[in-house]
Formats: structure tokens, C-alpha cells, sequence
């Protein structure tokens, strides 16, 4: 029986009980379990009508249905497109870690900068920890510029010390000079998807695994977005790219399936940008030789993708690579180039 995901599926009919989690064990009772006493969605239509009315007293937003009253999204709508952006929200988390009068920074991460589970320092409060980086989590869903760096400080929840917690900080105090930023929406009849994919291989200090970064670009702004460290340790840049590729391509069949049942499919191949021409080359050549034996067989799916004609790969110079906002930390005058190419700016 899974109960561990019980407590998401409408009402409880049996007893349900479940381990204190980390980071929030009661001091002096941590042998003991807690007693689930409701699941987290029911299917009371009344409740979530209640909740939306809770929210709409604290926050002013455009009704979108369900998702506007999650994660204080505010949509603002102009001639020319709309706005959708976060900046109640971000205000609410800079009050709440007392980050109100902080002073802003321009990146959310320091180049060059690396992380380490065993970074020296006090061990801080893993709840007040927590607490920010899921904070900082929500905000995601309009700022991509943030998704790296975010996702960098998510891995040290279970101990993390004084140097994550600055790390963590600093990601605010970027946000307290860009509160009014978000995502902008033109009008437009281009539907053709582009996606851009790219990695930084080896970039963690602890286990040596890259980082996939890609984004998908419906017009002149992005839409879907990933940072997320790869399962394997690759040997080689090419390797690590071709990973992140795969991954890339994966998404852009899903959202192709998805287009064809919103009646808006895409007739040619997706077109992926890659900045690396050693992962082109071996996507392109079926031939099994020295230098891709040892890719797991999975990653070779890329090659019956382009041979379907669902996608096709494209190379690009580093500095036209949108996605290299996402596998790491980036020079200031870098940033802000790829920050506007993802299309997040403040409100004109």
C-alpha cells in the first residue's frame, strides 16, 4: 500500500500514520509518529471556493481560474500581450526572512561560485532553511532566472550550513532589486516551438555530475523551462551535452503531443539548438563506436527522434545559447543578455 502519497488523495477513510519529517521532528518524541488527520485535497468544492475567497482578501489578481490563486501569480494584460509576474509574492518572502531593507545584488549566484555538502560553517535551523528555499521555489514559475541558483541551494535541505544559508540569501537579495520583474506575452501568430539545450559538466563538487539546462520558446518568450543535475556521471563535455540534449528532446515530443490535442500541431520538426558540435555529430551518426559504446542505451533515443522528423538539432554559438542561463552561474553582462532573451524584464 503507498501511503506515503495518501495524504494527497481526496478524504481519509482509514488511519493513517507517517514518520516525522526531517528537519521537523518534535525534541524529546522523535520515536514516535504522527497521526494524519486530513488529506491535503478533498473534494469539497466549497472548501477550495472558501480558499479562493481567503485569498482574493489578501491578494488583488485576475481571475484565471484555478491556478491564479496559487503561488500569487498576478496577470496584467495590455495592448500588446500580457504580463504575468509575482511581485506581491516576492514582497511577502522578503518580509518574511526580514530581507525588506537588504541590499540588492545583480545575479542571484556569484560566478564561478561552487557549492559543497561539506562547506565549512555552523549547521543552521534545516526548517528555517527549508522555509526559504521552498519560498524561493514558487517563484520560479515566473522567473526563470532564477531556477538555477534556486536549485543549487535546494540540494544541501538535510544539513545546511551557515555558507548555503548566504547563498540562499543572496538569491533574495537579487530578488529585493527585481521584484517587478516577470515574464512578458506578445501577441503574435507564431506558434512554431524552438527549444535550446545545454549542460556544465561535472559542475558538483560532491558526486561530479553535470547539470541539464533547456527552454522552449513559443515566439519571443520562453514558456517551459529545466535546471536539473543529471542521473549519471558523464566522462566528457560531449557526453554530458548529449544527455542534456535527450532530455531536451524528450520534453519537445511531449509538447508535441500536446500542441496536436490543443489543435495547434506542429507540422515541422522542432528545431533544438545546441552549442556543442561533438553531441551534434554523434546525435546524427548511427554508427556504434568507440566513443558512445558506453552511453546508456536510453540516450540514443535522440537519434530516432531526428530520423521521425520530430526534431531536429541545430548548432549555435555559446553566446547565443539562451539555455546556458540554467547548468551555472554566469558574469553579470552574460546574465542580463540571457535574462532578456528569456524574455523576463519589469513591467513597460
Amino acid at each position: 500500500m503507498d501511503v506515503k502519497s495518501a495524504f494527497l488523495n481526496g478524504f481519509l477513510e482509514e488511519e493513517v500514520y507517517i514518520e516525522q519529517p526531517l528537519g521537523y521532528e518534535v525534541k524529546g518524541q522523535e520515536e514516535k509518529v504522527l497521526k494524519l488527520k486530513k488529506a491535503l485535497y478533498g473534494n469539497n468544492p466549497s472548501m477550495f471556493e472558501e480558499f479562493k475567497k481567503d485569498m482574493s482578501n489578501e491578494f488583488e489578481m485576475t481571475d484565471m481560474g484555478l491556478m491564479a490563486y496559487y503561488l500569487g501569480i498576478e496577470v496584467k494584460q495590455g495592448d500588446k500581450g500580457i504580463f504575468i509576474t509575482q511581485e506581491g509574492y516576492a514582497k511577502e518572502v522578503l518580509n518574511k526572512f526580514k530581507m525588506d531593507d537588504a541590499n540588492p545584488v545583480s545575479t542571484p549566484m556569484e560566478c564561478g561560485s561552487k557549492l559543497s555538502k561539506h562547506e565549512n560553517g555552523e549547521i543552521v535551523d534545516p526548517t528555517l532553511y527549508k522555509s526559504l528555499v521552498g519560498s524561493l521555489r514558487y517563484l520560479t514559475c515566473t522567473r526563470p532566472d532564477i531556477l538555477y541558483a534556486v536549485g543549487v541551494v535546494s540540494r544541501y535541505m538535510e544539513a545546511p550550513t551557515t555558507t548555503h544559508f548566504k547563498a540562499a540569501k543572496r538569491i533574495l537579495r537579487y530578488i529585493k532589486g527585481t521584484t517587478n520583474f516577470g515574464l512578458h506575452y506578445y501577441s503574435s501568430n507564431n506558434y512554431e516551438i524552438v527549444g535550446y539545450s545545454d549542460s556544465d559538466w561535472s559542475g558538483d563538487l560532491d558526486d561530479r555530475k553535470s547539470t541539464t539546462g533547456f527552454v522552449f520558446f513559443m515566439g519571443d518568450t520562453a514558456f517551459t523551462w529545466m535546471s536539473k543535475k543529471q542521473p549519471i556521471v558523464t566522462l566528457s563535455t560531449c557526453e554530458a551535452e548529449y544527455v542534456a540534449a535527450t532530455s531536451c528532446i524528450c520534453h519537445a515530443v511531449w509538447l508535441r503531443n500536446l500542441l496536436k490535442e490543443l489543435k495547434m500541431p506542429q507540422n515541422d520538426p522542432m528545431e533544438i539548438c545546441v552549442d556543442n558540435k561533438s553531441a551534434l555529430a554523434l546525435a546524427k551518426n548511427p554508427v556504434f563506436h568507440e566513443r558512445s559504446k558506453h552511453i546508456d542505451t536510453r540516450y540514443h533515443f535522440i537519434r530516432e527522434c531526428i530520423e521521425r522528423k520530430e526534431v531536429k538539432l541545430k548548432y549555435v554559438m555559446s553566446q547565443d545559447q539562451a539555455a546556458d542561463i540554467f547548468p551555472k552561474p554566469l558574469k553579470l553582462e552574460t546574465f542580463v543578455k540571457l535574462r532578456s532573451m528569456l524574455g523576463v524584464t519589469n513591467q513597460v
